[in-house]
């Protein structure tokens, strides 16, 4: 089973064309905010599971959201090892299923990878830690570059066998450009288009933990097995996060562990894992305790459990349409699509010259608003703003009396009207619109 997997999953970068990278400056800045999400909220709210309840995912620790590898779905992923480990671990986590197993445009499955970050995070108030195979080590990423407000939201992000740099991998074969290959094959090239804008302007945030595990001898996420771990493909250096790289095979040298079980069965991976889960920043190989590399399989892993078997083989016909025998049905191309408009710097809008101040407008208020003719009444006067400010120092006219109003805008007046009828009280100050006030007057007694 273990070499039909390889096979399968051993093109995830085959041929494309280089394409010429933009300029960093082509890029959105890093706090440009996120469009609205292209899918419909009823397939992104089927796409999450949490098998966790809510008071769960509140309850410590940090809750966990799974983004899965090319190819396969959650369940096939993490079903018959991560989620028995995590359950007896006590740690309550979610899953996020990617379009079309992973398969389609990845620019989409970021928008999926961006709907569960805020609903988990919304669903349990705690910063969640984000774990992922492969493209799902990924993809989390292009979601924290593209949509801002997600990375108050997460602690941890652990990638196992990341393609954060793409694949070098047989990209001489012309297996894509001949036959067709899914598009997030095409997007996992080393050189595509994609991989470029996902790493551009920084790789990583301030406030994020980033684990990146590898092993040397990954076959598909490639480089792997450098010298320098700055070079490896899943690694990261750049930005404000925290950050570490790291083999396998730096913590124990005896595991053999490749792409597809460097993420589903090493128990130095999960111990690494862990080690981030359980600390503040991301893991420190350090810490990691020497009777791990004792262990081949991590815990929940059962060799002899039927299901889980089973569970895992439903995964090769996903694998398989990687490299053009499209067994699991979906779209394959033969070019890497245009990258969202998102990507990009939005165009600067001209500041326009500010328009000139319009000048406030008076309001007068005269109270009573009714007085009777051939009778001495005191009218009590108020003058604002119509946005009500006080307004002192206004000349206001009433009934052939004029008065001023005092600093605070207020004023009294005595007026003895002849006859009946509505009058206008008229407020007017220099450099303020007048505003004016009916006062209806009753008939004599």
């Amino acid at each position: 089973m273990r070499r039909r997997l390889v096979l399968g999953a051993a093109v995830l970068g085959a041929a494309l064309a280089p394409a010429a990278p933009a300029l960093a400056a082509d890029y959105a800045p890093v706090d440009q905010p996120g469009p609205g999400l292209s899918p419909s909220p009823a397939a992104l709210a089927a796409a999450l599971k949490c098998e966790s309840t809510d008071a769960a995912l509140a309850a410590a620790p940090n809750p966990v959201l799974f983004v899965p590898a090319t190819g396969v779905t959650p369940e096939q992923n993490y079903d018959w090892n991560w989620k028995p480990a995590l359950r007896k671990a006590g740690i309550p986590f979610c899953t996020i299923e990617l379009p079309e197993r992973s398969l389609a445009d990845i620019q989409t499955a970021g928008e999926y990878v961006t709907y569960a970050i805020r609903e988990v995070h919304r669903r349990s108030g705690r910063r969640i830690s984000l774990i992922g195979h492969s493209q799902g080590g990924m993809v989390f990423r292009w979601a924290l570059r593209f949509w801002p407000d997600t990375r108050s939201m997460v602690d941890d992000a652990i990638g196992f066998a990341g393609s954060n740099h793409g694949s070098t991998a047989l990209s001489a074969l012309p297996t894509c450009a001949a036959l067709g290959c899914p598009v997030a094959s095409l997007q996992q090239d080393a050189r595509s288009k994609f991989i470029a804008a996902v790493n551009s302007r920084q790789e990583t945030f301030a406030g994020i933990s980033y684990t990146n595990i590898r092993t040397r001898f990954d076959e598909v996420v490639t480089p792997s097995d450098v010298q320098d771990p700055r070079t490896a493909s899943s690694s990261l250096t750049t930005g404000d996060g925290r950050i570490t790289n790291v083999a396998i095979q730096d913590v124990c040298p005896g595991d053999v562990s490749e792409h597809l079980l460097v993420g589903t069965t090493s128990n130095t991976s999960y111990a690494l894992a862990m080690d981030a889960l359980t600390h503040d920043g991301p893991a420190d190989p350090s810490r990691i305790p020497p009777l791990t590399c004792a262990a081949t399989l991590m815990p929940g892993v059962d060799a002899t459990n039927l299901e889980g078997n089973v569970t895992a083989l439903g995964a090769l016909t996903g694998l398989a349409s990687v490299v053009g025998v499209n067994l699991a049905g979906v779209p394959v191309v033969k070019e890497e699509p245009a990258l969202k408009s998102y990507v990009f710097a939005k165009a600067a809008t001209p500041t326009p010259a500010p328009a000139a101040a319009a000048k406030p407008r008076a309001r007068v208020r005269v109270t009573p608003g009714r007085v009777r003719a051939g009778r001495t009444t005191t009218l009590r006067i108020r003058t604002t703003t119509t946005a009500g400010k006080t307004l002192g120092r206004v000349r206001v006219r009433v009934l052939g009396r004029t008065v001023t109003t005092n600093a605070k805008g207020r004023a009294t007046v005595r007026v003895r009207p002849s006859k009946a009828g509505l009058v206008t009280a008229r407020a007017t100050k220099s450099g303020v619109r007048s505003g004016t006030k009916r006062v209806r007057v009753l008939r004599a007694r």
